[in-house]
């Protein structure tokens, strides 16, 4: 499922946008904007969709979204029954974050807080519950405190030491990252051949180095062990494909490059804290979502200023593209 395109407009007054919105409501979908977004729970439970992260939610919620990582959170509330007020959301575009780097050399101290939330970061509750009276105030705040707000709201984010990432490392990955690497050709090898049979020695030859000196090296750079950087590459592909209805979690077992439906369950479960039925199961919750949200747009629910929606181009699937299967793993 593509995610839409929300259009996200800040008035010449101001440099960033601050609302609310209730439930159900048009941006209830899963969706995307180049925008990074703080966003507050203050009403209901439900089921969060961050990247490729499936999560519960409850009020106290706190999430920092980087740009154009796709989300949606669906409440837990009865066919028929409306919130007025669900979550506090601050939008701020990249243009604004680039302004105040070049303008302000103390904000190298939430450099490193906006480069994680490219992954989504969830907080603390210690460190919600500071933010919320802020939040609150931000809401109807004007002139030159809504800059002081936002500025102390950033500060307690990037101080909490009780953060949580949500998408998965390899989740979008960006190629820029590993570009001045030696292994950078290893990298860009291992994600257009998930489906092979991929061994370390032959990519220890292809960066140049000893499989001793390769595994150092790509664990220093990723994070991860080879074998652990794979199955997670797989397992993030198997999650794109089981968004999509056309092929069974066997299908899906064997072209993401697993030779054994239990291991690939068994994976799955380790990496993503649920089995792949499950996970097709939550997402069709998260597309459903979109049904409700465009309800809510056509009873006219919500405030007059809210961003609009652009509704994705659906592209060929990713399993089309699937052209290798059965290898060993």
């Amino acid at each position: 499922m593509q995610p839409d395109l929300e259009l996200v407009t800040v008035r010449r007054d101001e440099s960033f946008k601050a609302w609310y919105h209730g439930y159900p409501y048009r941006t209830v979908r899963w969706h995307f904007h180049p925008e990074y977004e703080i966003q507050l729970i203050v009403a209901t439970t439900g089921k969060m969709f961050v990247g490729d992260h499936i999560g519960r939610f409850a009020p106290g919620n706190l999430v920092l979204m980087g740009p154009n990582l796709p989300h949606n959170w669906v409440s837990d509330v009865p066919e028929g029954e409306t919130i007025e007020q669900r979550n506090l959301v601050v939008q701020f575009g990249q243009e604004f974050v680039a302004r105040c780097a070049e303008s302000f050399p103390e904000w190298r101290h939430v450099e490193a807080l906006l480069a994680a939330s490219r992954r989504g970061l969830s907080f603390g509750l210690q460190t919600s519950e500071i933010i919320k009276p802020l939040f609150f105030e931000l809401l109807d705040a004007r002139g030159l405190r809504r800059i002081a707000l936002l500025m102390s709201m950033l500060e307690i984010l990037a101080s909490d030491q009780d953060t949580e990432f949500l998408a998965s490392p390899t989740y979008q990955p960006d190629p820029t990252a590993f570009a001045a690497t030696r292994i950078s050709h290893a990298l860009s090898f291992i994600g257009k051949n998930l489906s092979a049979d991929l061994r370390e020695s032959d990519l220890a030859q292809l960066a140049g180095q000893s499989v001793s000196a390769f595994s150092r090296y790509f664990c220093r750079h990723t994070g991860m062990t080879f074998v652990q950087y794979v199955n997670r590459m797989r397992i993030n592909l198997a999650c794109q494909l089981l968004m999509d209805d056309e092929l069974s979690v066997t299908d899906i077992c064997y072209k993401v490059g697993f030779n054994s439906l239990s291991n690939f369950n068994r994976r799955f479960l380790l990496i993503k804290g649920m089995a792949p039925s499950e996970f097709r199961r939550n997402q069709r919750l998260n597309d459903a979502s979109r049904d409700a949200s465009e309800a809510a747009a056509a009873r006219g629910d919500g405030i007059a200023n809210a961003p609009s929606i652009v509704p994705a181009v659906q592209s060929p699937t990713c399993a089309r593209s699937a052209r290798v299967a059965r290898p060993p793993t």
